[in-house]
């Protein structure tokens, strides 16, 4: 499915060729990260057997009876996903997407025994700030991608030289091509996995970005390692006073967001608790796992419904694509079964399962929120927000984006982040 390399350059001339081809991501600085003994550069590379094989699955899908209703209302339309399967069948070239992924420098390298897959894009600007960025569930590393180029050649991109990072995006361990955790997949665990490969790339001081589970993992690395870290980012809002509502927009907010966990926190369960049985059908089957996916890109994407106004068919069955290749749909799934969270009684703190959504202490990190719509019915109301910690020292507030802005609105993400970091970095 892929192979280790000793550092070469890439034919990038040819790469960007196939990246303009394929519509999907934006040119790159063509920098290297420094290599290190225990650090192998990684190359993408799906076999043809593979590629067969699912080419033969997409062939003899054996689909569900139609439901009743509105479209989506019982999950992923079948209408929609049957065309789906059919441009990944007959028009999707997964070639050309491998192709714009390993544009990037991919290494790989083992912490406490885990094999970690990471990107690590350097700036040809000195003095860049380097920028660990984390992604979530059902994103992979894939999420990030769009708004790297910005990040580390900003001079390209409207900004200022003095804007430049040397963006770090590690693969969560179970999620893409890193290796299954050993130990259990958790966010404490993965944020010591972080600190030490930070540590392995000769970076003391970094600020770190991230969403979903990021989001948690960015926040337990700003209270872990307040020292190190120039500041932590996260989409969404802060914390909402722990109060009853008191104007109309807070009370439908409070009810909007009892209809969606009642609604649509079912996945959280099933994978928090049995994810083992989900595997088998999603690793089994590409539709299934397009199905999967699709359905939660659609309602957590600033999309009104049409899924295809945020990301398009090729941008979405990449992202499939990796889970499907690598066979990691059930390990990352397993990341919710090790939090405890979904296997304890209500109101009761699984072991080792931080907490981490509440309002900052003035002991940690500077924090910032970048504040985009999100999944629906989830934005917290500013009015529900009465004060804000000493530490948060940005809050920005965006009228589009959702839960995945790196990929849907990646200008207004560097342009919050160059915000945030440009009175800091002194301190690197």
């Amino acid at each position: 499915m892929s192979t280790r390399e000793t550092p070469s350059l890439i034919d990038r001339r040819n790469v960007l060729k196939l990246i303009g081809a394929a519509g999907t991501w934006s040119a790159l600085v063509p920098t290297m990260a420094a290599a290190q003994s225990d650090i192998s550069r990684f190359r993408i590379r799906v076999s043809d057997d593979d590629l067969a094989d699912l080419r033969r699955r997409l062939s003899n899908v054996r689909w569900p009876v139609e439901t009743t209703g509105e479209p989506w209302a019982m999950g992923t339309d079948l209408a929609y996903l049957k065309q789906l399967v059919t441009y990944w069948r007959d028009k999707y070239q997964w070639r050309v997407h491998e192709a714009a992924l390993n544009a990037f420098d991919h290494y790989v390298t083992t912490i406490d025994g885990q094999l970690i897959h990471f990107v690590h894009q350097k700036s040809r600007h000195p003095n860049a700030t380097p920028l660990v960025m984390t992604h979530g569930w059902p994103g992979t590393f894939w999420e990030m991608l769009p708004s790297i180029s910005a990040l580390v050649d900003p001079t390209a991109h409207g900004g200022a030289a003095t804007d430049a990072f040397d963006v770090i995006v590690p693969s969560i361990p179970g999620f893409g091509f890193s290796g299954s955790p050993p130990e259990g997949g958790t966010a404490e665990r993965t944020t010591r996995l972080w600190g030490a490969l930070l540590d392995k790339l000769g970076y003391k001081r970094f600020g770190a970005y991230g969403s979903d589970w990021g989001f948690e993992i960015t926040l337990l690395l700003g209270m872990r390692y307040p020292e190190r870290l120039i500041g932590t980012a996260i989409p969404g809002s802060p914390p909402r006073a722990n109060r009853e509502p008191r104007t109309d927009e807070e009370r439908t907010y409070v009810t909007d967001l009892a209809r969606w966990n009642a609604e649509e926190r079912g996945y959280q369960f099933i994978q928090g608790s049995k994810p083992q049985t989900l595997a088998y059908g999603l690793t089994d089957s590409p539709a299934g796992l397009a199905a999967w996916i699709v359905e939660k890109l659609r309602t957590w994407s600033d999309c009104d419904g049409d899924v295809e106004s945020r990301f398009t068919k090729d941008q979405i069955l990449t992202l499939v694509s990796i889970y499907w290749h690598t066979r990691t749909i059930g390990t990352s799934a397993r990341y919710y079964y090790f939090t405890g969270r979904w296997r304890t009684p209500t109101g009761v703190t699984p072991a080792g399962s931080a907490q981490v959504r509440s309002q900052p202490s003035s002991d940690v990190a500077p924090r910032a929120y970048f504040d985009f719509p999100g999944i629906k019915g989830q934005r917290v109301p500013k009015s529900f927000v009465d004060t804000l910690a000493d530490s948060v020292k940005l809050w920005s507030y965006h009228e589009k984006g959702g839960h995945f802005p790196a990929a849907e609105e990646p200008k207004l993400l560097v342009d919050d982040l160059r915000t945030f970091f440009r009175p800091m970095r002194s301190a690197t």
